[in-house]
C-alpha cells in the first residue's frame, strides 16, 4: 500500500540585501573631500614657501613700521593713527596687517593656482574629471584657500605681538563674533581669487596684483580706522565698494573694540554680500573657463 509523503516545505534563507548605493548627495560630499585632502597633501608639501609667503609681508610692515620708526626720533609723528587716545600705532596695525594676510593669502591660493592650471596645459581638466559638477570644484578651490587664509591670519597675531617695540593692546570681547569675521574675510578673499583668477589670461596675472590687489590693500582702512576718512569724505564714501574696509574694521572691532570702528551688524552684513556676489561672480567665471 502506498503512502504520500507529506510535502516538506523547506525554507529558503532570505537573500542578503544588497547595501543601499549612497545617494548622489553623498557621492558629491566624498569627491569634495578628496579633492579638499589632495590639495591639503599639496600644500603640506610646500609647507615652507607657504610659510614664507604667509610672515614676509606682515613680517616687513611690522618690523619698519612698529619697530624701526619708534626709535627713530619722531617716528610717532609719522603715523597720526598713533596719536589717538589709549592706543599706539602697534595696536591700530595688527587687526588691519591680519586682513592683509588673509586677502593676499586668499587671492594666491586661488588666483596663482587658476592661471597655471588654465594655461597651455590645461591642468584644470584633470580636476573637473571627478564626479562632481563643476561649480562645485570652483566652491572646493574657495574653501580650501579659506583654510589657508586663517593660517595666515593666525601667524600674524604672535608676530604682531613679538616684534614692536611698543606694546599691543588686544581683547576680545566676542569670540564667536572673531571667528565669523575671520571665517567670512577669508571666504570672500578666496571668492576675489576665483573672479581674479577666471577673468584674467594666465600670463596677466602678475598685472593684477599692482593694478587692483596693492590698491585695495592700501585703501582698505588697514592703516587707519574707516573713521579717520572723515576728513575727507568723498574718500571715505568711495573706499566703500572695498572688500577689505570690512575685513580690517571687523577684525579691529573683534581684537581692538576701544578703537573707533563701523558697526558689528553692517560689517557682517557686507562681508556676506561681498562673499554672495564675488562667488557668483566667480563661479560663473570658473565654468565658462572651464566649458568653453
Amino acid at each position: 500500500m502506498l503512502t504520500m509523503e507529506p510535502e516538506v516545505e523547506v525554507a529558503t534563507a532570505p537573500q542578503a540585501a544588497h547595501p543601499a548605493a549612497p545617494s548622489k548627495w553623498m557621492q558629491y560630499a566624498r569627491a569634495f573631500a578628496g579633492l579638499f585632502l589632495r590639495d591639503l597633501h599639496v600644500l603640506r608639501r610646500e609647507k615652507l614657501a607657504f610659510l614664507i609667503r604667509v610672515i614676509m609681508n606682515p613680517l616687513l610692515f611690522l618690523f619698519v613700521f612698529t619697530y624701526i620708526m619708534p626709535h627713530m626720533s619722531g617716528g610717532a609723528a609719522m603715523n597720526p593713527t598713533a596719536q589717538m587716545a589709549g592706543a599706539n600705532f602697534s595696536t591700530v596695525l595688527l587687526p588691519g596687517l591680519m586682513a592683509v594676510a588673509i586677502m593676499f593669502s586668499g587671492i594666491a591660493a586661488v588666483a596663482l593656482p587658476l592661471a597655471q592650471e588654465f594655461g597651455i596645459t590645461r591642468e584644470i581638466d584633470d580636476r573637473v574629471m571627478c564626479p562632481l559638477p563643476v561649480a562645485a570644484v570652483a566652491i572646493e578651490k574657495i574653501v580650501f584657500s579659506a583654510v589657508q587664509s586663517m593660517i595666515a591670519a593666525a601667524f600674524v597675531f604672535p608676530l604682531a605681538y613679538y616684534v614692536p617695540a611698543t606694546p599691543v593692546y588686544a581683547h576680545v570681547n566676542s569670540w564667536p563674533f572673531l571667528i565669523a569675521v575671520t571665517a567670512l574675510a577669508s571666504l570672500t578673499a578666496g571668492a576675489l581669487g576665483l573672479v581674479i583668477g577666471t577673468s584674467v589670461k594666465p600670463h596677466q596675472i602678475s598685472l593684477i596684483f599692482g593694478t587692483v590687489v596693492m590698491p585695495i590693500t592700501f585703501l582698505g582702512c588697514v592703516y587707519y580706522p574707516w573713521s579717520m576718512l572723515g576728513r575727507i569724505p568723498w574718500l571715505q564714501r568711495a573706499v566703500l565698494i572695498n572688500p577689505i574696509v570690512y575685513m580690517s574694521e571687523g577684525l579691529r572691532a573683534a581684537l581692538t573694540p576701544t578703537l573707533p570702528h563701523m558697526d558689528s551688524g553692517r560689517i557682517v552684513a557686507m562681508l556676506w554680500f561681498f562673499f554672495v556676489l564675488l562667488t557668483w561672480l566667480g563661479v560663473k567665471g570658473f565654468v565658462r573657463r572651464v566649458i568653453g
